[in-house]
């Protein structure tokens, strides 16, 4: 099985890694326990899934392309309680496979679907215990940005809602098959209780969008889009300022003041 063959597939997103040292890292970093329930989204060829499964032999794997799933299957086949999830990740039900304990994932996530995707796996956020990513440095600059800095935005708002968020390493492009053009990074997602709680997440959401949507303008020139000028002059924040001077929890703040006001998510 060592000599398999697969080429990288664009439609997929895939750039396999193959820097020997970077994958012990990962492994070193998620550090899985027997016990555990441990899901890997796009595994690829398996680098990172081959030093995890030991300490986690009932490892998940979520793949996307069928053609690596029989290579997955007879490459771990000694792990009998291995199993692979033949699904694009963007439709998989992670409640369904936390199996009443907190949920571990990671992956070597797909470029062109990375920021989806964590949105997705941010409606489990109160079923898992952490995850860990490979994704494009500047996504992972902009998962941990604080406000007043360019890669402050909407992904970091609702990012920081749910985790706390810890920039692990970097991944040069020499590391990955084919290499990207950029480097990628390694991150560290912890989901926490929010430190103000969001009454109506809809509705933060839309409010975060909406703001961001005109990130050179004042506040008040995004929130005419949502609000009439009753409501915009009842608003107890300063919408002179920019969207990327608010910080996480003045959104959550204005959004459960724009519920109360009876604007909908």
């Amino acid at each position: 099985m060592s000599d398999f063959y697969h080429k990288a597939r664009k439609r997929f997103g895939q750039n396999f890694l193959i820097d020997q040292g970077i994958i012990r890292r990962i492994a070193r970093a998620v550090n899985p326990g027997a016990s555990e329930q441990l899901v890997e989204i796009g595994p690829g060829k398996g680098a990172i899934t081959e030093l995890m499964i030991d300490g986690c032999p009932h490892l998940k794997v979520v793949e996307l392309d069928r053609d690596l799933i029989p290579w997955l299957k007879v490459k771990f086949e000694r792990y009998p309680d291995f199993e692979v999830i033949s699904a694009d990740a963007l439709t998989v039900d992670f409640g369904a496979l936390a199996g009443g304990k907190p949920l571990r994932i990671v992956g070597n996530l797909p470029y062109n679907i990375s920021t989806p995707l964590i949105f997705h796996l941010l409606t489990f956020a109160d079923q898992v215990r952490d995850m860990h990513f490979m994704l494009q440095k500047e996504v992972v600059l902009r998962l941990g940005a604080e406000p007043g800095t360019k890669a402050y935005g909407r992904l970091s708002v609702m990012v920081q809602y749910w985790c706390d968020v810890e920039y692990l390493f970097t991944v040069p492009p020499e590391c990955f098959d084919p290499a990207p053009k950029v480097d990628s990074a390694i991150v560290r997602l912890v989901p926490r209780a929010p430190a103000v709680h969001a009454e109506d997440l809809a509705l933060l959401q839309k409010l975060v969008t909406t703001a961001f949507s005109l990130r050179r303008k004042t506040l008040r020139n995004s929130l005419k889009q949502m609000l009439d000028a009753d409501q915009l002059a009842q608003v107890e924040i300063d919408t002179s300022r920019r969207p990327e001077t608010i910080g996480v929890w003045e959104f959550v703040a204005l959004a459960n003041q724009l519920k109360a006001m009876g604007v909908q998510g």
